[in-house]
């Protein structure tokens, strides 16, 4: 079983700077979701909610993503379009403040998500 401190170690592979802003992220989907697992799926840090993934997030050279970002909240949200660059994802240059308020949104909607998959199932 994958542990915390796999993503940890994960994280550990960073420059400190950018370990802070996956920490805080990581902290963030924590607070949002308290009652949530960790394990490294994909390759990467997965924040799991009721057995279902919550939110991944991982490090990158000259980013930090965050996905999946579903098409309703693409929707729902006008700012993710200035860091969408791929199906599904966002990318937060590293030379810039994390957008806070909008990564608090996506994973309130996220564990919404999480929710009906959860009820459906």
């Amino acid at each position: 079983m994958i542990t915390s401190s796999d993503i940890d170690k994960y994280i550990s592979t960073y420059p400190k700077e950018v370990q802070e802003k996956l920490n805080l992220i990581r902290k963030i989907a924590h607070e949002i979701a308290p009652n949530t697992e960790e394990k490294i799926s994909y390759g990467v840090p997965t924040v799991v909610l009721n057995g279902k993934y919550l939110v991944y997030f991982a490090g990158f050279k000259k980013h930090i993503s965050i996905y999946p970002v579903t098409e309703s909240i693409e929707k729902s949200i006008k700012e993710i379009s200035d860091y969408r660059t791929g199906k599904g994802t966002l990318q937060f240059p590293l030379d810039k403040p994390l957008p806070m308020p909008l990564i608090r949104e996506i994973i309130q909607l996220l564990k919404k998500e999480n929710e009906k998959r959860t009820a459906r199932d």
